[in-house]
């Protein structure tokens, strides 16, 4: 995609990849929106950003998207990026009965509420010269963890939407790219400075660069591994994954 001279619409912006991502995208001179639930966030942000935007935007309720997408092409004609970044990582137990509010909450923010941000902008990012959509999903989607098995669950159900969504739009003005992070030191579950963890600049910094390439996979070097997960043979390194955290455990609040 084009670094500069854009319109970015980033939802979950007020902590980790979201406002880093904001934050990088606001220094180079695009016009930048964040969006999330909590207005003092949304504040604290932009008043640490002066220039940047915000939309209050509760990503798990269909109505709280419409409004917000009326209220983004009313004042942003000119909107021409949504970067779905908004999601949560509860812990789960997929080997005894799951929360069923953990799981609906799950399901409906890192799946349902990408699916139907993108659905409210679509047309609108269609007639602009040039737009792009870009998911957050993660290297879970092709590697699970286990016990976090409805997060990566949504995030590999993701990652198939972006591959069907790219196809359906080749032959408009908009490019769908997907960035999977690794485990990013992050709020997203607990910052714990662990050392198995990518540091968050470095994150941005590679990804950044990766953005400006026209790469439909937006991918640091130490998520490779995990996505070239090997096709028949990968039940054995799935459970070799999963054994290997398991040994060290990640720390939970």
């Amino acid at each position: 995609m084009q670094l500069t001279d854009n319109t970015i619409f980033i939802t979950g912006g007020t902590s980790g990849i979201g406002r880093a991502l904001a934050e990088a995208f606001h220094k180079l001179g695009n016009q930048v929106i964040i969006g999330g639930r909590r207005k003092h966030l949304l504040d604290e942000v932009t008043k640490a950003n002066p220039g940047m935007d915000a939309v209050e935007l509760d990503i798990a309720d269909p109505a709280s998207i419409a409004r917000g997408a009326s209220e983004l092409t009313a004042r942003y004609p000119g909107l021409n990026v949504l970067i779905n970044n908004a999601g949560i990582m509860p812990f789960d137990q997929a080997d005894a009965a799951i929360d069923e509010a953990t799981m609906q909450a799950t399901v409906t923010t890192n799946l349902l509420g990408p699916i139907r941000m993108t659905s409210a902008l679509i047309e609108h990012l269609k007639r602009q010269p040039r737009s792009v959509v870009i998911h957050n999903t993660s290297v879970l989607a092709y590697v699970p963890l286990a016990n976090t098995a409805v997060y990566s669950a949504t995030k590999a159900a993701l990652h198939s939407y972006a591959l069907s969504q790219r196809f359906m739009l080749r032959h408009t003005s908009v490019r769908v790219q997907e960035i999977a992070p690794p485990w990013v030191n992050t709020d997203l579950i607990q910052k714990s400075d662990d050392p198995r963890a990518m540091p968050l600049d470095a994150f941005i910094e590679q990804t950044m660069a990766a953005l400006a390439t026209d790469a439909e996979e937006v991918l640091v070097e130490a998520a490779r591994p995990l996505r070239d997960n090997p096709g028949a043979a990968e039940h054995a390194f799935v459970n070799g994954f999963n054994e290997s955290i398991a040994a060290t455990p990640i720390p939970v609040g």
